[in-house]
């Protein structure tokens, strides 16, 4: 019989469930958890916010495959994690965060840093334990590991009272994880599957739709070897770049919002659309009723409350993208020589979409275009790095111009939109992926929002390179009020910001800066050069804008591709005119 406390029993189930590290701040009520873990041989990461634990987390999840752990305080502690739990939940990424909390005798009586964490949490979690006995911390760990990393993956709460910590009982591993309400479905329906092969092999004009739930199953060689076969053309969501290689012949880059001229065409011409691992989110649809209208739409996917939630499909298949893929693939037969001669015809006219409108910008010999530094951080990491974004302008321009060629080498916030992911998650994927190369392609404005982590970058010796496409702009808001609200810049000019240079330096990382064109490549070598975290500072072109883009409430079809030769109107496909 092996008697422990609490605190002790929770370590030994991290260190049983292989989690290598943990990322958090301790507090009042955690200090018996970090006595434990003092001695313990799992990594603790002091991070200097509890949102940067959560993101750090998470950017560590995202890019190994494995279940990040954030670890925080009662009250203001744990509440400092809800954006970047919020954040997990709807990008689907697999995290354990773990609270502490007053005594259970104290819950409900507003006692010193109390929150109820549980329910502050509920609606972005998968699941959420408050522990009321010693006892029960072994299952629950076990069990939330299990849930997290399974089905669609997400983020899963653990509230930890200070006396269930410091209770002594007796340790028992559990035997295995049984949850009679949670089976998750992985094989999709034979008869399902079958219906959308008849529906593949018949079509001339179809589309693979691809999102995250590619790189999350493991399928992106699954993926590439259906579009090869039945030659189709690919296009990825946000979260699906690098689940198929930018560079492939099929692939179409990114559709939606701010998707490719030949994305959005062909989706809106597609007699067939394969959606796979995608959630037909708002920023890639558009106006709904114009969505792929005259295409027959299958939906694979593993989360069943997904299927026809946003657009109703005529053919759901409901499993494991990768376990979907494979039996397609065995099953799936030789396109014959109509519908190849179809198919090559198609491929044709998306090549002419792309050779007519191709992702590009103004070079200039005078100021840096944001574009420009994506492009050449691209080129001297070969391809090779890890990417990751804040949001706004800079994460747009890093989905368009670097060539992704592998999943998981892309990290960015895309269903919530969180400002401050990049930086903190680029620790995270640096923690995971010790020998990568990893870029935090920022924005000056959202940098600024978890600017702090850079104390925990350099008190880890990490390499993490921060590049800051500064524009003095929250840049995104500026562009929209721009292009739809005639120029008044409310509230989104920048006028007060620091020195990152010299910001970078006071934290004891190396700062750089670069204002003419000409100093881009050389300043990014030298920062990759520069064995610990640095920052470069971009002073980019202040008025540049993210094209294509798709205003709000259009069609996709309906995209501004930017000013024309005098400068006076924009440039669309279809529909009304935007002056810039």
């Amino acid at each position: 019989m092996t008697e422990m406390s609490g605190a002790k029993i929770l370590v030994e189930s991290l260190i049983r469930e292989k989690a290598e590290v943990v990322f958090g701040y301790p507090g009042g009520v955690l200090l018996g958890i970090f006595d434990v873990l003092f001695d313990s041989d799992i990594r603790f990461v002091l991070t200097r916010h509890e949102q940067g634990a959560a993101h750090m987390a998470d950017g560590y999840a995202r890019s190994t495959g494995k279940v990040g752990v954030c670890l925080a305080t009662s009250g203001p502690g744990a509440t400092n994690l809800v954006t970047g739990i919020a954040t997990a939940y709807m990008d689907s990424v697999p995290m354990v965060a773990l609270t502490g909390q007053v005594p259970t005798a104290m819950i409900g009586g507003d006692a010193f840093q109390e929150a109820d964490i549980v329910g502050i949490t509920r609606p972005i979690t998968k699941h959420s334990y408050l522990l009321k006995d010693a006892r029960e911390v072994a299952r629950a760990v076990k069990e939330a590991f299990h849930i997290a990393s399974t089905g669609r993956p997400g983020p899963v709460l653990i509230d930890l009272p200070k006396d269930v910590m410091s209770a002594i009982c007796e340790y028992v591993e559990p035997n295995g994880v049984d949850l009679p309400g949670y089976k998750p479905k992985y094989d999709g329906n034979p008869k399902q599957i079958e219906r959308a092969l008849h529906e593949i092999e018949k079509a001339a004009r179809p589309v693979i739709y691809a999102g995250g739930g590619v790189i999350i199953s493991g399928a992106s060689d699954e993926l590439k070897k259906f579009a090869e076969s039945q030659r189709i053309p690919v296009t990825t969501t946000l979260l699906g770049m690098g689940g198929f290689p930018s560079g492939h012949p099929l692939a179409m880059g990114m559709l939606g919002m701010h998707g490719t001229y030949a994305a959005n065409l062909a989706v809106s011409d597609c007699d067939l659309l394969i959606a796979i691992g995608a959630r037909f989110d708002d920023r890639v649809t558009g106006k709904i009723e114009e969505f792929a209208p005259n295409a027959t739409k299958i939906h694979i996917d593993i989360d069943p409350s997904a299927i026809s939630k946003n657009v109703v499909v005529h053919t759901p298949i409901v499993g494991d993208v990768k376990r979907v893929l494979t039996e397609m693939n065995k099953r799936v037969k030789p396109l014959d020589q109509f519908h190849r001669a179809a198919r090559d015809k198609w491929l044709a006219e998306v090549d002419r979409w792309k050779d007519e409108r191709p992702l590009s910008y103004d070079h200039s010999d005078k100021v840096i275009k944001p574009q420009y530094v994506v492009e050449m951080i691209d080129q001297v990491t070969g391809g090779d790095a890890i990417i990751c974004t804040e949001v706004g302008q800079n994460q747009m321009w890093a989905s368009q111009f670097y060539k992704f060629k592998r999943p998981r080498s892309f990290l960015s916030s895309g269903g919530l939109g969180t400002m401050g992911y990049g930086f903190p998650a680029a620790i995270g994927a640096q923690i995971g992926n010790p020998h990568a190369t990893v870029f935090d392609i920022a924005g000056d404005g959202s940098f600024q929002m978890n600017i702090q982590e850079l104390a925990t970058a350099v008190q880890n010796c990490l390499p993490v390179k921060v590049a800051i496409l500064n524009n003095h702009f929250l840049g995104m808001v500026r562009q929209w009020q721009e292009l739809f609200f005639n120029k008044r810049y409310a509230h989104t000019c920048l006028a007060v910001e620091p020195d990152f240079k010299k910001v970078a330096e006071a934290y004891g990382a190396a700062g750089f800066r670069a204002e003419s064109p000409d100093e881009v490549e050389p300043t990014l070598r030298e920062a990759l050069a520069y064995p610990g975290p640095a920052v470069i500072d971009f002073q980019v072109d202040r008025e540049e804008n993210v094209y294509p883009m798709v205003p709000a409430g259009e069609s996709i079809r309906n995209m501004i591709l930017g000013p024309d030769k005098r400068g006076k109107k924009a440039l669309k496909v279809a529909g009304k005119d935007f002056p810039v």
